[in-house]
């Protein structure tokens, strides 16, 4: 894993690796929601609109998935203090506060026709709600942290750990208390769904997940160049200023 950490070997794989989950990613996904969109059958209690699901779904596990890499980068960040690990929480916070808004956006409206309301204060929808606070925070704090050095500049990084306490909140909440949101429908090697919805959800909630791989290392690849240009410019002026 250390080798991982050096930014030219990290470059020469990300070059060819996040055009591949972008391609495989975007074709997935599109063949994925035309099969849930317009070849699965209404539901027959929801009719038509549970194809939410092939949005919402692969949509709140990407919310989750990404402030679990921030945090997996938060730890390597304070353990072990690879060069990449603050890069690497940088470029998935983004991405995880968009998919996070699309399941809360996505969410409300299959709760309207589902409960006949837009919102409830249940334990899943709140606590998806404080995991986009806590993004929007992150964020923050990164943009706060830049150019700052000691102990100060991996506060993001403990922000990061100490917010990966909600997600097996958001993950129990509806096993834990009496919420209005449905237990879940797939547990470890079983599902509750019918394999008409199953298989165009796995296929949409893969195919959102090369995408989401992707941009990350395209964010990647983009800070780690503003960074070694910064670096650059300013080894430049130096030398200037000395001449």
């Amino acid at each position: 894993m250390h080798g991982f950490a050096n930014p030219a070997r990290f470059l020469r794989i990300a070059r060819w690796l996040m055009p591949l989950c972008m391609g495989v990613g975007i074709v997935l996904t599109a063949v994925a929601l035309g099969w849930g969109l317009f070849v699965v059958p209404p539901e027959r209690l929801q009719g038509e609109t549970v194809r939410i699901l092939f949005l919402h779904v692969p949509a709140a596990w990407l919310g989750m998935a990404g402030w679990m890499g921030i945090a997996a980068a938060s730890f390597t960040e304070v353990v072990w203090r690879h060069p990449l690990a603050a890069i690497a929480a940088r470029a998935c916070a983004v991405p995880g506060a968009l998919f996070t808004a699309i399941c809360l956006v996505t969410g409300s409206l299959w709760g309207r026709p589902a409960w006949g309301t837009w919102w409830v204060w249940d334990g899943r929808l709140t606590s998806m709600l404080v995991l986009l606070f806590l993004y929007f925070g992150w964020l923050a704090l990164a943009r706060a942290s830049e150019g700052v050095e000691g102990g100060a500049a991996r506060a993001p990084a403990i922000f990061g750990l100490v917010g990966a306490v909600n997600i097996p909140i958001i993950h129990y909440s509806v096993i834990w208390w009496k919420v209005q949101h449905q237990p879940p429908s797939i547990t470890m090697g079983k599902s509750a769904i019918d394999g008409a919805f199953l298989w165009p959800l796995l296929a949409a909630t893969l195919g959102f997940t090369l995408i989401f791989a992707g941009v990350v290392l395209a964010r990647m690849r983009a800070l780690l160049a503003s960074q070694q240009a910064e670096a650059r410019l300013r080894r430049k002026a130096m030398a200037e200023v000395e001449f």
